[in-house]
């Protein structure tokens, strides 16, 4: 028998399907996590097994092998630990394997059980609608994930409330939309008085990778232009110039 459930890939802002298997057989004993995931992914293996441990539980003396589907699409990030643990209960028979049909579920697994947040609940949530799907997600993401409005969300604490949820033991409410928080603008590049020849690169249509790996030394006469630097990678998404490199002695 084998167990799905649905997860997300994160490609920028935008979130693709991935289907987790999950498949119990005889042979040696193992837990393997395939499908061409990154450190953190292939770690989830200890995770799960520790949360586990802490609900009283132990995975079967079997050959587990827990599948990221499609095969030939990079993964990363914790985010899988919950599908995973999620898919090895319902192949356990502890969660009803079509109980789990309707959702899809991201989120990672502290060693005690608890489902600790990740990045990227409202992509994941806009995804899910868009599959049909209500989503999964840590307690602390619930109110991000909950702006999509014509998505069911699911915002457990731990992982032993979300199993009593679908035993019918418990039953969870749906979190409310958080507050929206206006972001606050920075230093613009504008603000920067003479240095035209430092400010010509980051003016061009695309960058060069070099100049934004290097902001330079402020001179008196222009003291945001660091904070200016980082404020226009930010917005391009490049996270290279949170800690500037003084690399190019600038003039006065």
């Amino acid at each position: 028998m084998v167990a799905r459930v649905v997860t997300v890939a994160f490609e920028g802002v935008e979130a693709r399907r991935v289907d987790v298997e999950v498949q119990m057989t005889s042979g040696t004993v193992y837990f393997a996590v395939v499908g061409l995931g990154d450190k953190a992914v292939a770690e989830s293996r200890e995770r799960v097994r520790s949360a586990f441990t802490s609900l009283g539980l132990a995975l079967p003396a079997m050959r587990i092998v827990a599948n990221l589907a499609p095969a030939d699409l990079p993964k990363e990030g914790s985010h899988y630990d919950l599908p995973i643990a999620l898919a090895i209960m319902a192949a356990m028979g502890i969660i009803p394997a079509d109980a789990l049909n309707d959702w899809a579920a991201v989120g990672e697994l502290g060693l005690d059980g608890q489902i600790a947040p990740v990045p990227g609940a409202l992509p994941a949530a806009v995804a899910a609608s868009a599959m049909g799907l209500g989503l999964i997600c840590p307690e602390a993401c619930g109110p991000e994930a909950a702006w999509v409005g014509d998505c069911r969300i699911l915002a457990p604490r731990s992982l032993i409330s979300l199993v009593n949820h679908f035993r019918g033991l418990q039953i969870m409410s749906p979190p409310q939309p958080g507050q929206m928080i206006e972001s606050v603008a920075g230093p613009d590049l504008r603000d920067v008085k003479g240095q035209e020849g430092a400010k010509r690169p980051w003016r061009s249509p695309r960058p060069a990778a070099t100049t934004c790996c290097s902001s330079a030394r402020p001179a008196p006469a222009s003291p945001c232009w660091p904070s200016a630097c980082r404020a226009f990678c930010r917005r391009c998404r490049r996270p290279s110039c949170s800690k500037p490199r003084w690399s190019i002695p600038w003039r006065a």
